[in-house]
């Protein structure tokens, strides 16, 4: 399967922040994986440090993606979603992203939210993948 990332010269420099602008893919196996969040199956309390919950989230979604012989590079679009996010908050999400994806990102959309599932989570990542 070959997942090929545009960044024409034409639209902002995303590759230069760490994302793609358009992703393109043959058809295949779609995957669609729920919001993942700091949640773990053995019932983990869930870290207060935004950072610490983003690294968890971004391995729920690395096992679910395994889950189905899939990993980071069938990921076509990931959107993340973080509470009351600012500039300060979305650096501590996006920071475990470039060493999960090893080269270039696919697109990427985070999105500012008042609220998760819980109280207490501070980020939920979501994504769209192929083989």
């Amino acid at each position: 399967m070959t997942i090929t990332k545009h960044n024409p010269d034409t639209m902002p420099d995303a590759g230069a922040m760490g994302y793609t602008q358009v992703t393109t893919t043959p058809p295949g196996e779609m995957i669609f994986l729920s919001g993942q969040v700091a949640w773990s199956r053995n019932g983990d309390p869930i870290p207060e440090a935004l950072a610490d919950q983003s690294a968890i989230a971004i391995g729920n979604v690395k096992k679910g993606l395994e889950a189905v012989g899939a990993s980071a590079a069938n990921i076509t679009s990931m959107r993340i979603y973080v509470v009351g996010l600012t500039d300060d908050n979305a650096g501590q999400a996006y920071a475990p992203l470039p060493e999960f994806f090893g080269g270039q990102a696919p697109c990427v959309t985070m999105i500012g939210v008042s609220s998760l599932a819980s109280p207490d989570l501070k980020i939920e990542i979501e994504v769209m993948a192929v083989k």
